[in-house]
This record gives structure tokens, sequence and C-alpha cells, in this order.
């Protein structure tokens, strides 16, 4: 038995390099760069099961609840999601060769009694509301990473972002529907930001919003992110959508934090891992019912109680 399942996992990586072996980024489909395609962090999502040596899934169930351990600190908790949502390691699925992460309306869930102060935003309890999160445990610094994605069409927010020491680098917190007024922008913004975890204690050291020409949650799009020592470029559909230089970041946390001169803050440049996740964002609206939550969704999500972010791929490449 041991034998057959090393040979299925030999099968698995030979296929999916074959898959990924000739694929480059849709900026540059001739690879003119140079890309090498990193097949440790990169995951297609064809196969029938989430290969658990490349993610760790948040919330898995033991002995009838969610327990939270971090991937690479087992003494260390993760975190449970912003509430008033819970990561649950139940809210996902693949299907049609894609990653669908779940927003539920779950009231019965299990969920964490004590209300936990959070980093941003004010303390809540976690309730009715469950969400998923993926987290990538092998490693990486810099390259081209990109998304083939459908946000979640409601009031929740769909995560492509990554963390690595003192760093967070939010690729986009996608809002799916921005119902409230003066909220209606919101589900046509690419919001992506670098953190500072060191001195600004998670603050953006350099932000962008910016607005996309289409909803997030009406069809799939590629995201890709050019990410080296100099700077950052961002295409969606292939295309240069927004970039910024080292020194051009530095510039804008100087001029928009209150910081002391001699500031870099340009502090992506540290290892990451990469996070797919869903939350509720409390001051953008909270939905209060399961027909709230899936108003916008289709049959099969209204009748389930869901709403999906839905992946097709997560791709990196490097150089050599």
């Amino acid at each position: 038995m041991k034998h057959r399942n090393i040979v299925g996992i030999i099968l698995t990586l030979i296929s999916f390099q074959k898959v990924t072996a000739q694929i480059y980024p849709k900026s540059d489909p001739k690879n003119k760069e140079g890309w090498v395609i990193n097949t440790e962090v990169s995951d297609e999502f064809n196969s029938d099961e989430i290969d658990e040596n490349r993610w760790y899934i948040v919330g898995k169930f033991k002995d009838g609840k969610p327990f939270y351990k971090h991937p690479d600190k087992p003494n260390k908790k993760v975190w449970t999601g912003r509430a008033p949502s819970q990561f649950s390691g139940r809210n996902y699925r693949l299907q049609d060769g894609m990653l669908h992460l779940e927003t539920r309306w779950e009231p019965d869930f299990p969920f964490i009694e004590e209300i936990r102060i959070p980093v941003f935003g004010e303390p809540l309890p976690y309730e009715n509301i469950t969400t998923a999160c993926f987290i990538g445990r092998k490693y990486f610094k810099y390259g081209y990473i990109e998304i083939r994605s459908k946000a979640a069409d409601a009031e929740v927010t769909s995560g492509f972002w990554s963390m690595g020491k003192n760093l967070e680098f939010d690729f986009f917190e996608m809002y799916g529907d921005g119902r409230k007024k003066n909220k209606e922008h919101l589900d046509s913004e690419l919001w992506w930001s670098i953190r500072d975890w060191k001195k600004l204690r998670g603050k953006p050291s350099y932000t962008e919003r910016k607005n996309l020409g289409f909803r997030g949650a009406d069809d799939f799009h590629v995201y890709g992110i050019d990410w080296s020592k100099d700077g950052i470029k961002y295409y969606v559909d292939g295309k240069l959508f927004s970039s910024v230089t080292a020194a051009q970041a530095t510039e804008w946390a100087l001029k928009n934090r209150k910081i002391e001169k001699g500031y870099d803050g340009y502090v992506a440049v540290n290892s990451i891992s990469i996070w797919l996740d869903n939350e509720i964002f409390p001051w953008h609206g909270i939905p209060k019912s399961e027909e709230e939550l899936t108003l916008n969704g289709t049959e099969e999500e209204k009748r389930n109680g869901r709403m999906d972010f839905s992946i097709d791929y997560v791709r990196v490449w490097q150089k050599k």
C-alpha cells in the first residue's frame, strides 16, 4: 500500500510538471524574461484531493471541533478569521479543475466563544458565518505570481495575499458586492498593499486602490504580480495595470506615514508564503441572514447557503 501511495505521488508530480512546463505568464506568453515555474508553490487544482504538503487548511476538524495550529510552529495558534466570520476546514471543494473557497451561513457551527480583540476594526463575536483559508507551506522570494480567479459575489472579501518575516504582501482583497451607500465602487476596485509589521504594526508602507473597469465577481480574470528587489509591476489579463519602484514606495511611506526620514518603505524583500481566504470586513457590511449572504448567488449556491471564491490556478515563476 505504501509503495502504491509513493508511486501515485510521483505520477502526480510528473503530471503537474508536464502541465506547467510550457505555461508562461499571461503578460509574457513567449517567455522573453526566461521564467521557470516553481512547482513547489504553484497549483493547478486538477486533483481529487488537496495536496496538504503544499497547503495548510486552517480550521480542520478534530474531535468534532476546528483546531488552529500554526503550520510552522505547532505550539502557536494560527489566525482564526475576522469576526464575525470564522475559518472552517470544511469550507472548500475541488470541482471542475478548480478550488472553490466557500463562505457559508452556518449558525450551528462550533464558534469560538471568547471575543478576541482584532488588529483592525472593532471586537466582535464569532457567529453565523464561516469562511475558508489556505496557507502555502513553502516560501519563495521574488518572481512572477499569477492567479486566475473569480471573487465571491457577496458582502465578503476574496483574498489572495501572503505573509513573510515582518511583511504582509496583499495581492488583492477583492470585495464582491458593495451594497451600502458609498460602497458601490468596492466590487470593481483592486486594492493591493505592502504592509510593514515591524515598524508600522501592519499598516501599509505602500498601497493602491484602482478601478478595474469590471466587477471582480462577474467573471474570471487573470491577476499577475511581477515582484523583484527593484519594485512591483501589476498586470490584469496580461496588460500592465500599475507599477511602483522601490524608491516610489519609500516616497509614499514618508509622505503618508508619520515615520522618520531614512525609513525604507519597500519592505517587500523577505520570503513569503501564499494565503487564499475569505473574510468579512465589518466596516463594509455584514450579511445578516442566509438570504442576504446568497442574494447574488446561483441556484446551487442559494440552495446550499454558500458563496464561492473560485480559483482556477495559482502559479509562481522565478528566474534561474
